[in-house]
């Protein structure tokens, strides 16, 4: 007997640059994204060289793919 196992395509969000530079390090690396935590989702701007958490924001309720109308009002 062979098992099948269907997978969908991994989800792939481009990280946007962001203008500035990075308060801790100085790098000019901060990138905006979703990420996921215990809270929830939140959209990030972030550096890309020490990780520092520069802005961090309530994102969508079911992440950066669904968006409700409950996240709108």
């Amino acid at each position: 007997m062979t098992l099948s196992t269907k997978t969908s395509a991994a989800l792939h969000l481009e990280r946007e640059a962001v203008n500035g530079a990075c308060p801790e390090c100085g790098a000019l690396a901060l990138r905006r994204y979703p990420v996921h935590s215990e809270g929830g989702w939140f959209d990030v701007v972030k550096c890309q060289a020490c990780l520092h958490s520069v802005r961090r924001e309530r994102g969508a309720r079911l992440g950066p793919a669904l968006r409700l109308l409950s996240d709108t009002l």
